[in-house]
């Protein structure tokens, strides 16, 4: 009987190692256990139990059907299988539910901002947009600029000096206000994870319109404010039809919330002092935040 557990003790342990769980087939193993017990193996006539193929094959069955409790003293419990143990891994879920939706939600995003690419005045807007999402990815935008106008105070450095030094009139018209509609095209939303101590959100989009551009010609800068006879006069307010194209990013905080940073170009055909067109492309740079609503479904 002390052979025939020890037999039962071998054959738990070749069943228990991976190697013979993958490697080894039923017959291996019993080659194995023949091997090891050789010729110690004992017979009927020493008065001992004679270990055959069969009584092989029955320990395994027991082993994995988890009845050697009162065989070699292992609980069944602490016998797992691979194919067993492999069942009981965790699964971690590498994508997650996005937790931020725009569908069937409006945006109201306040914003302040400056042209940047005038070489002689400098221009800052205030405005807003309104942005109805029609799924995640689409949305239709209204939104409208007005800047301010501080006349002389509007002028950089290098236009003090060329009108009141040089006598030099510059070619300066002022963006008034801007209105119009875009489509909106939101196809990237993400998170970063910051220095593993929290995670930002964002959303990059591009919009596509038109809208109309109000502009004035600054008499005071071409010498014509006190000459009415001036072409610059005829001219001196204006509107035009322009392109609306841009994009930008919002870093959302919540639900409801979200800060903005974009970039919008106006580009439309302008009449210069009366009787000479030009082609202005003015770039908007424009910062604010959005406001969701109603809430998530």
């Amino acid at each position: 009987m002390i052979r025939t557990t020890l037999a039962s003790v071998l054959l738990s342990a070749a069943l228990v190692m991976p190697a013979f769980a993958q490697d080894e087939s039923e017959e291996d193993i019993d080659d194995v256990l023949g091997d090891i017990l050789g010729e110690d193996t004992p017979s009927s006539d020493d008065g001992g139990d004679e270990i055959s193929g069969s009584d092989i094959a029955d320990e395994r069955r027991d082993l994995e059907a988890g009845d050697l409790d009162d065989k070699v003293g292992v609980k069944s419990d602490d016998i797992v299988l691979p194919e067993e143990e492999g069942r009981k891994r965790r699964v971690i879920k590498t994508l997650q539910r996005k937790d931020f939706l725009k569908i069937g939600r409006y945006e109201i995003a306040p914003h302040i901002g400056a042209l940047t690419n005038d070489p002689f005045i400098n221009r800052y807007l205030v405005g807003a947009s309104f942005t109805y999402h029609a799924t995640e990815i689409f949305g239709i935008e209204l939104s409208g600029s007005f800047s301010p106008d501080f006349g002389q105070g509007d002028w950089k450095a290098v236009t003090e000096q060329l009108v009141t030094r040089n006598r030099v009139s510059p070619d300066i018209s002022k963006v008034q206000y801007y209105a119009g509609g875009a489509f909106v095209f939101s196809p990237i939303y993400g998170k970063i994870a910051v220095a593993n101590r929290g995670i930002i959100k964002f959303d990059v989009y591009v919009a596509v319109g038109a809208g109309i551009a109000n502009t004035q010609e600054d008499l005071e800068a071409l010498q014509a404010e006190n000459d009415p006879s001036h072409p610059a006069h005829l001219t001196e307010n204006q509107n035009h039809p322009t392109t609306n194209l841009g994009g930008g990013f919002k870093v959302i905080f919540s639900e409801n919330f979200a800060a903005r940073l974009e970039g919008r170009t106006l580009s439309y055909v302008e009449t210069v002092s009366g009787d000479t067109l030009e082609m202005k492309n003015n770039f908007l740079l424009l910062a604010g935040g959005s406001f969701f609503f109603p809430n998530m479904k």
